[in-house]
């Protein structure tokens, strides 16, 4: 069902950040119906989210190569506070839970990180809702006001203080930006870093991507973007475009894409609090990390591009599709 809450994308949407599909009708005008709730619990599918291992839910692998979520009918879920998701398309109510999930035959544990750019829209939607909401709760069992707990009311989509007094699930709002020089084709190339917090993964390559931010109270998202740039790297930039984005549930960010025009020429001053190691990368070496076998001709170190379920590739990737030249 397609409501003003929820449009209708019409199938797969293959040009949308991985973790921005979604088809589910989130039905927010029942989240006060206690009648209508109890009931549709008893039809319901329960995606079950362990906290407890990173966050893990049981997926199976298709054929294709991607995989599908192990969705439980609710008579056969943990017994565990549930919290209520909204609607399939096919009219199923979709609920979620912190809990052990259930063993399911062929089925594996994975995070959303893992697995989000492999799921259908329909599941990615789902897990993304679910590993959300999941968090939050996780967060707030206590109330930052009184200290005392909180219960969940409005189906999960809200917490209770004993008093009556309510909180509602927050998202903080960042940008993370494709920095890159203008030039369409080959030629082109563009600036990713290394966060110092990172150090190097457990297969030895070391990763780059966007540089990115949170939005400071009283500023634009288009604001952040040129002042995280110069503060992460010490450079101006020029022509932006918004590309476009996808929540990142961990715990709550909403992360703002998208590409800004910087003149390479401009010296890089780095913030070593922020990021220890910068380059520009042409189109044939981000090519080469996508593909794994990508050396940088100067230190010799293997490096590579963040995981695919993340907006940092979709938006390199769209970089070196799309040629991006046409900024100005």
């Amino acid at each position: 069902m397609t409501t003003p809450e929820q449009p209708d994308f019409g199938g797969e949407q293959p040009g949308t950040p991985p973790l921005a599909r979604t088809t589910l009708d989130r039905a927010a005008d029942r989240r006060k119906d206690d009648a209508w709730l109890a009931e549709a619990w008893t039809r319901g599918l329960v995606l079950v989210v362990d906290l407890a291992q990173g966050g893990r839910a049981l997926v199976t692998d298709r054929g294709d190569g991607g995989v599908t979520l192990v969705l439980v009918p609710s008579a056969a879920a943990p017994d565990a506070e549930h919290w209520f998701l909204g609607v399939d398309p096919d009219g199923t109510p979709l609920w979620t839970m912190d809990a052990t999930p259930p063993p399911a035959e062929g089925a594996r544990p994975a995070t959303l990180r893992e697995i989000g750019h492999l799921l259908d829209d329909r599941d990615a939607g789902l897990f993304t809702a679910a590993a959300a909401l999941t968090n939050w709760h996780a967060g707030h069992r206590f109330s930052p006001r009184t200290g005392k707990p909180t219960v969940a009311v409005e189906a999960g989509w809200a917490r209770a203080d004993p008093d009556g007094k309510l909180m509602w699930p927050r998202t903080d709002p960042a940008m993370i930006v494709v920095v890159h020089d203008g030039v369409p084709g080959p030629a082109g190339r563009c600036l990713l870093g290394h966060n110092s917090a990172w150090g190097r993964a457990a297969d030895g390559l070391t990763r780059f991507s966007c540089l990115a931010g949170y939005v400071e109270p009283g500023e634009s998202a288009e604001a952040a973007v040129a002042r995280e740039v110069r503060e992460e790297v010490g450079i101006g930039i020029g022509a932006l475009r918004y590309e476009g984005s996808q929540s990142w549930p961990y715990p709550g960010s909403l992360m703002l894409g998208f590409l800004a025009v910087a003149d390479p020429a401009q010296p890089l001053r780095l913030d070593p609090e922020e990021i220890d190691e910068a380059h520009w990368f042409s189109r044939d070496d981000i090519a080469k990390m996508i593909a794994g076998g990508y050396v940088h001709p100067d230190s010799g170190v293997p490096m590579s591009l963040p995981m695919r379920s993340s907006i940092a590739f979709y938006l390199i990737e769209k970089w070196l599709t799309a040629g991006a030249g046409d900024h100005g």
